[in-house]
Order: structure tokens, then C-alpha cells, then sequence
């Protein structure tokens, strides 16, 4: 099995695949594996992964990535698969924008939701302090200690990373230009309890000195009245933008940005699979989390294993009695 996305859905396939005594190689996009645990918010801590209260997203990702090389699996980062080719003998053909050419009878697809660049406001000043006080990830919350930050959005991550940098940071700012939160509605609570909340407020600048970011102009959207505030950093969580135009071309069958999958995660070409947050799932909700797609890849593994050996079981047994016997 060719894996293609090493984030924590394939990184997952890859040890189930391996537990059904499968041969894999998984290829990366970027320069290292773990996907958005570690490209979006690795020092945030992670809640929805059955079995384990709270973890750190980065240390999930190295859990992960231990799990997933139980089996040797063949690695290659920084490599974009550009190229899906079925071969006359039943082999697909994957081939890299480094020139790597691998061969297998089943692919899966876990590339999330594609290569990710952060989603920009467009405000004066934001490129021109990027890296110099304006952020769109945070790599660590110490660069965050005794500052003034203002952050940007009111999803998941906007209002998770205001809560998590409590205690560090001298004082937080969180502006939303309406007031309904895309966040847990438990999170949202509890943010407005903590942290200095402005709905209907949105960036019109970021000011600085030339090195650093020293103050941001807000403006409210209703009343169109602006107050500058100074700040020394601004988080700026509005989304990332993922890019998925290679699937265009390699013949799947999807639906807007996902691919469709049945309930056995086969995708419209046969031997061809997908799993996590790039599927749609006939008949299934939707639902953005690492649980489901842990499930989704437990299950295409399993479905690629009987593909590959008609006389193997779909269910290989439980991983508690198969790994005792390695």
C-alpha cells in the first residue's frame, strides 16, 4: 500500500496496514510527518483522542509516528505525490515532484485537507510584520510570555489558543467580527470568563517600528469606530486554505473539496482508498475528528488487505493478539 499524507490519519493506516502484514511506503508533502499536529498547532494540547484526557498535540504526533514504524514502513518527506497512474498489471503508479516512482496494488488518500497555507486578513501592515510580531501558527507558547497578544477569529483555534496562553501571555485580546463562535460551546463559555472579548470587531492595521509589531488598530463593523491597542503580537486564526487541485487530475470521484467514499472507503477506482478529513462518506456525517479518522483507516486497510488477498478475513483480529505474537 502507497500512503499518501503522513499526518495523523495515514501515520495511523500505516501501523494497521502494517498489523495486517502489509508492505507500505507513505509520502509526505512536507518536511516532516504529523500533519496539522505539528504544522498548525503543536504546542496546543488535543482532547478528543478516546483513552487520553489531554495531550499535547506534538507529542501526539511523535506517538503516532513511533506507532506508525512499528513495521518499517518506507518514508518519504518533502515529496508531493503529483501523479496517480494505473499500470496494465493491476499495479498503481505514484509518482513525486522529487522523482520518486513507487508501485502498488492499493493507494490510500489521507492528505487531510491538502498542502496548507494560512488564510490572510489582507490588513495594512499584516505581510510587512509577518515573523516580526504577526503570526498565523504557534510553534511555542513561551514566545508568547509577558507580551500583550491580540488574536483574530473565533473558531477552534482562535479561542483554544486564548485559553492556552493564559498565565503566559502579560494580557489577551481575542476580536471576532460577529458574535457567533465556530469553537466548542464550552470553550466559549469559559473564554468569555477569562479574556478580554470584542465582537464585531475586526484588524484594519498592524503598527510597529519596522522590527516588531507595537500596536494594532481595531475597528468595530457596526459603529465603524476604530481604537488603536497596544499590543506586541497578533495571532491571526481565520482558517487555512488547502490545495487540493491534484486530485482533479488523477480520476477520483469528488464532491466539492472531498472524495467520495462507500461505507467501505473504497473511492471510484478500484484499489484506490481514502480516509479523514478529505472524504465524504456516503450515508455518514462529516465529522472533523481524529477518532473518525483513525476508524476510516482501520477500515481501508482492512478492506485493501481482502482486496489484495481474497482469502484473508476482513477483520485480522485484535491488535492485543497480534502484536504478541511479533
Amino acid at each position: 500500500m502507497i500512503i499518501i499524507g503522513g499526518g495523523p490519519v495515514g501515520l495511523y493506516g500505516a501501523f494497521y496496514a502494517g498489523l495486517r502484514d502489509m508492505k507500505v511506503a507513505i509520502i509526505e508533502a512536507e518536511k516532516e510527518l504529523g500533519g496539522q499536529l505539528v504544522t498548525l498547532y503543536p504546542d496546543k494540547y488535543v482532547y478528543d483522542v478516546g483513552g487520553i484526557p489531554k495531550i499535547i498535540a506534538m507529542d501526539l504526533a511523535q506517538n503516532l509516528i513511533e506507532q506508525a514504524k512499528t513495521f518499517g514502513p518506507t518514508i518519504y518527506i518533502n515529496n508531493r505525490a503529483i501523479k496517480l497512474n494505473k499500470k496494465d498489471n493491476s499495479v498503481w503508479e505514484v509518482i513525486t515532484d522529487k522523482g520518486i516512482n513507487l508501485g502498488a496494488r492499493t493507494v490510500l488518500v489521507t492528505v487531510g485537507i491538502g498542502i496548507l497555507a494560512p488564510n490572510r486578513l489582507g490588513a495594512k501592515g499584516e505581510i510587512e510584520y509577518e515573523n516580526k510580531g504577526v503570526y498565523y501558527v504557534v510553534k511555542s507558547k513561551r514566545e508568547f510570555e509577558g507580551k500583550n497578544v491580540l488574536i483574530v477569529g473565533g473558531g477552534d483555534t482562535a479561542v483554544d489558543w486564548a485559553l492556552n496562553l493564559r498565565g503566559i501571555a502579560k494580557s489577551i485580546t481575542l476580536i471576532h467580527r460577529r458574535d457567533q463562535f465556530r469553537a466548542h460551546e464550552a470553550s466559549v463559555k469559559e473564554l468569555f470568563k477569562t479574556v478580554n472579548v470584542r465582537v464585531f470587531h475586526e484588524l484594519k492595521e498592524v503598527k510597529g517600528d519596522g522590527s516588531k509589531v507595537t500596536s494594532a488598530i481595531i475597528f468595530n463593523n457596526k459603529t465603524g469606530e476604530t481604537k488603536e491597542i497596544s499590543v506586541d503580537a497578533v495571532i491571526i486564526n481565520i482558517g487555512y486554505r488547502g490545495d487540493l487541485n491534484f486530485l482533479n487530475e488523477w480520476g477520483l470521484k469528488l464532491k466539492g473539496r472531498n472524495i467520495l467514499v462507500n461505507s467501505r472507503m473504497e473511492t471510484n477506482l478500484q484499489g484506490v482508498y481514502a480516509a479523514g478529513d478529505i472524504v465524504e462518506q456516503e450515508g455518514a456525517p462529516k465529522l472533523l475528528l481524529l477518532a473518525t479518522g483513525f476508524a476510516q483507516a482501520a477500515i481501508a486497510t482492512s478492506v485493501a488487505k481482502k482486496y489484495i488477498s481474497p482469502e484473508s478475513s476482513l477483520f485480522g483480529g485484535h491488535s492485543s493478539e497480534i502484536m504478541k505474537n511479533q
